[in-house]
């Protein structure tokens, strides 16, 4: 997984609460069994004005121009600003896999549903939990006619704009290791190797009659 420290970019203010998983990748793409190819139908039924399928690319659709994604302004986002209770819904980690590969780095809002949140620790999307008032305050920068410029740091926990103007967030130590040396589950466990293989021969030997008849 790749590590996260640092994401430095413009934001793309989308003003909605309880976006769920199906609204983030609905379920007609999901389809395929790689991890890839998701990123053209992130928000497919508000980016778009017809129904896609998968394989099409957004070349050969009708682009929702009302919709933030398209609004010029927000082209190439790296962070997008949202509401309450973001990826709720069922559990799929498409809905991750489709925000970085769109191109989303990190998500900021006052909350986010439990799973999705944990999917992103996952996969390398870091999500910012603010107070309520504070991402007011940010939808009312990003408001304007020039795009919002943040630099997020997780070593600092801060956000902070191209005015100075800085705003703290928390985060679970260990979650926190996991996006910066980017560690999945799997490779946190491999960290303990030599521990679990000790541990392994321990019990073998206390245990022989285990063995017996294993290849």
């Amino acid at each position: 997984m790749k590590s996260v420290s640092i994401v430095s970019g413009s934001v793309a203010p989308l003003d909605r609460a309880n976006i769920d998983t199906d609204q983030i990748i609905p379920k007609q793409f999901l389809k395929s069994i790689r991890r890839t190819g998701f990123g053209d139908y992130l928000f497919d039924a508000w980016r778009f004005l017809d129904e896609g399928d998968l394989g099409m690319t957004p070349n050969e659709r009708r682009i929702n121009h009302g919709f933030v994604l398209n609004d010029p302004r927000y082209q190439g986002a790296g962070v997008l600003l949202t509401r309450a209770n973001f990826g709720c819904g069922s559990s799929r980690e498409h809905a991750v896999w489709s925000l970085l590969e769109y191109g989303i780095q990190c998500v900021i809002a006052p909350s986010f549903a439990d799973i999705f949140y944990s999917n992103c620790f996952k996969n390398g999307l870091l999500p910012v939990t603010l107070e309520e008032s504070e991402v007011d305050e940010l939808f009312e920068l990003a408001s304007g006619s020039e795009p919002l410029t943040l630099t997020v740091d997780l070593h600092a926990q801060t956000v902070q704009a191209a005015t100075g103007k800085i705003w703290s967030f928390p985060m679970d130590p260990d979650r926190k290791r996991t996006l910066l040396e980017g560690l999945d589950e799997i490779e946190v466990t491999l960290a303990h190797r030599a521990d679990i293989e000790a541990f392994e021969a321990r019990y073998q030997s206390r245990h022989p009659w285990l063995q017996r008849g294993r290849a």
